[in-house]
Formats: C-alpha cells, sequence, structure tokens
C-alpha cells in the first residue's frame, strides 16, 4: 500500500519536540514500511531536519509549521494555512491519514487516497463536515462515543484503533529495585492536575513520604504545550514546604532518557483534569510498558486500558476536594507496596496488547477493508 501520514502544524517528525501523535505515528510509518509498504510523512519543518529526505525507507516532506498559539481560534486558523500547504504538496496514495482540522473539509475527494482522520482529541463541531472521509478513527471508546454523538449519520465510518506503545527491549526491574519515586511526564500544564500532584505531595504525612520524591519532567514553554512560567511559579510555591523532595527536570525527548525515568520510579502520577482534551492517555500506558505502578484521574478515557486496583490506581478528580483524594489515593499506595508491586505486573502484562506490532496490525486490517470498499469515501450507509 501507498500511505500517506501529515502530521499537524506544530511539531517536527521524528518527535524530537515530543508530541503524542508524532510519536504514535512515527512509530506506525516505521512498522509500515518494515513491512513493505511504501510510507511518505509530512510534517512540520525545523531548521536541524532536511525538506525532504529519506529515512528508514519513508519518505519525509518538512513544510513551514508554526508554534502553538495560546488561542484556539488562532490555532485553528495557523492549521488552516498549513493544512493548504499541505494539500499542494499531497502525493497520490491509497490510505491519506490525517489529524488535521481543515485537511478532511479541504480535501473534496478521494482522488489522491482515501481519507483516514485520526481524532486526536475531542470533537468540537467538525466531525459533521467530515462526511468525504472514509474512516474516522479514535484513539479509545470515549472519543469513539463523542465522534457518534456529534455526528451520529456516520456512525458506520467510527473505529476504534488505540496508539501504540513501545515495549522496553528487557524485562524491568522489580518495584522494590526502584528508588522511591513518584514521577509525572507530560505537558506542565493546569489541564494535566500538576498543581494537583504538586498539593498532594506536599500535604502527605512525614511519617509516610519522608524517604519519597516527586519527579516532574515535561515542558513549562507555551510554544510546547506548557503552561508558562506563572504556573510553573505557581507550582514551586506549592513545593514550597517539601521543596528538597520536588524535582522540576524540565522536558525530556530522547527516547533512552525518558525510559530511564520511567525505569527509575516506583509510582507514575497523570493526575489530568482535561475532561474534552484527554483522548487515551500515552504516559500512562509507556509507564505501564516499564513495569512503573500507575495512578490517573477518573477520565473516561483511561478506563480502556485501566481497571482500579488491578492495572492501575485511579481517584476521583471530580470531588469537591480532588488534591485530598488524590493525596489519599497516594498514602494508600505509598503504605501497601504489596499491592503496589501486583498492580504494577499487571499493569506490565496489559502494556503488552498495544505493541507497535499489534496496533500496526489493527490499522493495516482497516486499511485493506476500505480499499476493498468502493464506496469507503462516499455518502453514508
Amino acid at each position: 500500500m501507498k500511505i500517506t501520514i501529515i502530521f499537524g502544524a506544530f511539531f517536527p517528525v521524528p518527535p524530537v519536540m515530543g508530541g503524542a501523535v508524532e510519536k504514535a505515528w512515527f512509530s506506525l510509518g516505521g512498522e509500515f514500511a518494515r513491512r513493505g509498504h511504501e510510507i511518505v510523512m509530512i510534517s512540520r519543518a525545523i531548521p536541524q531536519f532536511t525538506r525532504e529526505e529519506t529515512i528508514d525507507g519513508i519518505r519525509h516532506i518538512r513544510l513551514s509549521g508554526f508554534d502553538a498559539p495560546r488561542s484556539l481560534a488562532w490555532l485553528k486558523v495557523l492549521d488552516l494555512i498549513y493544512s493548504i500547504r499541505a494539500r499542494s504538496t499531497l502525493p497520490r496514495s491509497d490510505i491519506i491519514v490525517t489529524n488535521t482540522f481543515w485537511l478532511p473539509i479541504l480535501l473534496r475527494s478521494a482522488s489522491r487516497g482515501k481519507i483516514y482522520v485520526h481524532v486526536a482529541r475531542y470533537p468540537k463541531g467538525q466531525m459533521r463536515f467530515y462526511s468525504k472521509t472514509a474512516r474516522l478513527q479514535a484513539p479509545s471508546n470515549a472519543v469513539a462515543r463523542a465522534i457518534e454523538n456529534e455526528a451520529p449519520r456516520l456512525k458506520s465510518r467510527i473505529k476504534v484503533i488505540p496508539y501504540p506503545c513501545s515495549q522496553p527491549r528487557d524485562t524491568p526491574p522489580s518495584t522494590s529495585q526502584r528508588d522511591k519515586v513518584i514521577l509525572f511526564v507530560g505537558r506542565i500544564h493546569p489541564e494535566k492536575g500538576v498543581h494537583l500532584l504538586a498539593k498532594a505531595f506536599a500535604e502527605l504525612p512525614r511519617d509516610i513520604s519522608n524517604e519519597w520524591t516527586l519527579s516532574i519532567v515535561g515542558p513549562t514553554q507555551e510554544a510546547l504545550g506548557g503552561g508558562g512560567k506563572d504556573y510553573l511559579d505557581r507550582l514551586r510555591q506549592l513545593a514550597n514546604p517539601v521543596t528538597n523532595r520536588i524535582v522540576f527536570h524540565g522536558p525530556v525527548f530522547e527516547s533512552a532518557a525518558l525510559e530511564q525515568h520511567f525505569r527509575s520510579a516506583r509510582l507514575f502520577v497523570y493526575p489530568s483534569l482535561a475532561e474534552r482534551g484527554e483522548s487515551f492517555g500515552l504516559a500512562p500506558l509507556e509507564a505501564m510498558a516499564h513495569g512503573c505502578g500507575v495512578l490517573v484521574s477518573s477520565l473516561e478515557c483511561f478506563t480502556d486500558f485501566i481497571r482500579a486496583d488491578e492495572t492501575g490506581f485511579v481517584f476521583d478528580h471530580r470531588s469537591q476536594d480532588p488534591a485530598r483524594s488524590l493525596r489519599e489515593k497516594l498514602e494508600r499506595v505509598i503504605v501497601d507496596q504489596t499491592l503496589l508491586a501486583r498492580v504494577a505486573e499487571s499493569g506490565y502484562q496489559k502494556s503488552a496488547d498495544y505493541s507497535p506490532s499489534r496496533v500496526a496490525d489493527q490499522f493495516l486490517h482497516d486499511f485493506s477493508l476500505l480499499l476493498n470498499q468502493p464506496n469507503a469515501a462516499g455518502t453514508p450507509r
């Protein structure tokens, strides 16, 4: 098959500036290419990458893009400019994968390939305009339900296929072999609930938490999706009571260095508050793959792979005092190391279901189904 993957305007590929979508589809593209498919990736240009090159059998085309703005309306304008540029460079393909807002609207026919929309975030009104697409692919059942609610006539086009999660080369160390570290990896932004984590950790009883460290990894810069200097200052203020035991590492995008963070921590906490923003939760799944116990908020998207007290832990972020709810759950997990070890092991086993090879199988099967259905990009059935 000829498969073109079009990334958004704000992150480059290879994913040296992060981005869950970029990370996932870069991994999948490599898997497709290894199986003999012809892959083209179109992404944002940055100075350290040439505009066109071939890496490991994948042809890369890079276009002028943008830093992500704070204004959602301006973001959509920039996405439109980038999507017009991408449309003009499209090679003829069998399948065109994209997560951009405008491109599925701009591509009015399947003449260059069947349009396969990766719905990376909860829809915001655009699904009803995607009638020319062959597939609306959701990474979680929660997002699939949101798509159907917004565009019920396109129900037959919706398919749930999760993000892939790279598996470690060797068995991760056991919980008891790890440092007493609680880890967060992600954008340092209010919607990720990092302030809840800092407050909950600072308020843990000293006799329980005195030997533990909270390690926070991720960008605060607004251009990389962070909450900016003011939010970082707020977090540092919350950390004052235990300032020597909360470490802000900044962004880590290099895979080996990030892997070391996952393999060193006993517990990974992802307290996201993004009710209509969190579509899957790749970071918790990556932590599970590295044998780290995982504690998440009660967002619906996490339920596809996290069962409370089985493959992970869950706290109620919708309670009147979510920081207290998180603190109580942290206290329970820290005290009961046997429970933490059991749940971490179950999470590690569950993560194997999301290996790039298994997820690639699902995508390639779906691509083949669409190519054998002449009306897949036509009018709704």
